[in-house]
């Protein structure tokens, strides 16, 4: 059996509308994308600017507080500017102790300079050994009081004090009684392991 030409032309037809049926579906579709595109491009213009303005501004704000921490570092003692990175927590730490200690004791701390800290072995033990040098000032009483609890770690008001592992060794003092003023050369001593 032989289709009719017509049957043919009906599917040729049904054919051509079924691909431009498909062609308009694309185009339609890319046409809606290419608006979109376009919102997006025209709101990212409208923003640049303001975005630019905010980087300046950034940029502004880290100049200006790149300069506020130049000028807090310069304030720093050079003992303290002298440690180095790895180093910082033993020394603060044991540094803001013995403020603490100092007024505990009812003395004023008031010059601490640290040593970089070095290792020292006793028997398989080495430890980490860091050497400061404080000037407290204050009454004779309370100078004495406060050698004596660097020396010992004894906590008077069970605030502060040295605790194990830690320790100290004071190697030197010398006591200036007309001006109430005592230099402390110690040493504190870290566990760190054999």
């Amino acid at each position: 059996m032989k289709p009719s030409k017509k049957v043919g032309l009906v599917v040729i037809i049904a054919v051509i509308v079924i691909a431009l049926a498909s062609l308009f579906t694309i185009y339609s579709r890319q046409a809606r994308e290419r608006g979109d595109l376009q919102d997006k491009l025209s709101r990212a213009e409208t923003l640049l600017p303001t975005l630019i303005t905010q980087r300046d501004n950034l940029e502004d704000q880290l100049v200006q507080a790149q300069s506020s921490l130049d000028d807090s570092q310069a304030k720093f003692p050079e003992s303290v500017e002298s440690i180095e990175y790895g180093e910082d927590f033993f020394k603060i730490a044991y540094g803001e102790k013995l403020y603490t200690m100092a007024g505990g004791c009812g003395v004023e701390l008031t010059r601490l300079t640290v040593s970089k800290p070095t290792d020292k072995k006793v028997g398989s033990v080495t430890y980490s050994v860091l050497s400061f040098v404080v000037v407290v000032e204050g009454s004779i009483g309370n100078m004495l009081k406060f050698i004596d609890a660097v020396g010992t770690g004894i906590d008077y008001d069970l605030t502060w004090g040295f605790q194990l592992p830690w320790s100290s060794e004071v190697k030197r003092i010398n006591m200036e009684i007309a001006k109430s003023k005592t230099t402390i050369s110690l040493d504190i001593y870290g566990y760190k392991g054999t």
